[in-house]
């Protein structure tokens, strides 16, 4: 008999010894395991922690197409989840399983849920999780569109660029916090102004290693370099952090060509016709030959 088929029978029983156990993934490969038993469990390499407190609520799942959802509720702790782990976005799109899980003997169990962390909600202590089924991804919009800006994010499959290449990257040790998001580290003199502005800056050390923001301004000043994020890291770094910056880009087709020189990758549709061609019609002043636009 299969470990599901074992479970059914000891629920036909009339007497079940049942808890409810989660594996939660996150995308760093940090594995979790939580359970509402009151001591551990351990199966398929994972020990399923009692101390975290998590409870189950209800499972909606239904035919079709539609999305399973359920929430899990748990305590935040030094041990499992903590509150500044839920703030940096470590737990976003962690994939979760579930298990019904005969705690008398774990080879009996039934997997009741797969999916996703969606919405967290934190206070007093506690967290509660949204948990989305597989389904959920067929809700996201996929395919490409017609724009005259770059769909790439630079540096991933689609654009190819490297950004290990020497000037386009800058590790550096942060020497001063001017602001929540504005951060201070040496000049690079052989690097102009700017050059990192709409780029992303990456937490290489500290309590926010791992974290990733995006450049709002890169300026120099007479002493220091300054660097100014959009939003600031949900952990905050410290003066001695290691931030590495890499160039920005404004996904357009004359900085792909000039800054990266990377036009053949390419990722937009530089010579769509804007609305004014669209509405414009022939007049005697202009030339009016069917030429290209773009000469």
């Amino acid at each position: 008999m299969s470990a599901r088929d074992d479970l059914l029978t000891h629920l036909g029983t009339g007497i079940s010894t049942v808890s409810t156990c989660w594996a939660v993934t996150r995308k760093d490969g940090l594995v979790l395991g939580f359970t509402d038993h009151d001591r551990d469990l351990t199966f398929e390499g994972v020990t399923f922690k009692a101390a975290s407190g998590m409870t189950a609520r209800t499972l909606q799942q239904t035919n079709g197409l539609s999305v399973d959802n359920t929430e899990a509720m748990g305590a935040l702790s030094d041990a499992a989840v903590t509150e500044e782990d839920l703030i940096a976005g470590r737990f976003d799109g962690a994939e979760v399983e579930s298990w019904i899980v005969n705690w008398q003997d774990v080879s009996q169990r039934m997997k009741s849920f797969r999916g996703a962390f969606g919405e967290v909600v934190r206070s007093s202590g506690a967290f509660r999780a949204e948990l989305r089924g597989l389904a959920d991804q067929l809700n996201q919009v996929q395919g490409l569109s017609y724009q005259r800006s770059c769909s790439a994010v630079l540096g991933d499959g689609r654009c190819r660029f490297d950004l290990d290449q020497a000037g386009f990257s800058l590790e550096t040790v942060i020497l001063g916090i001017e602001s929540p998001g504005v951060y201070r580290i040496a000049r690079a003199p052989s690097i102009t102004e700017g050059w990192f502005d709409r780029g992303r800056a990456r937490m290489l050390s500290g309590g926010s290693e791992g974290l990733v923001g995006l450049v709002k301004f890169d300026r120099d000043d007479v002493a220091t370099r300054r660097i100014e994020l959009w939003v600031d890291f949900g952990v905050a770094p410290v003066v001695g952090d290691v931030i590495r910056l890499e160039a920005g880009c404004d996904k357009m087709a004359a900085t792909c060509r000039g800054k990266f020189n990377n036009f053949l990758n390419f990722r937009g549709f530089p010579h769509i016709p804007g609305e004014d061609w669209m509405t414009s019609y022939p007049i005697s002043s202009g030339a009016n030959d069917g030429e290209s636009l773009f000469k």
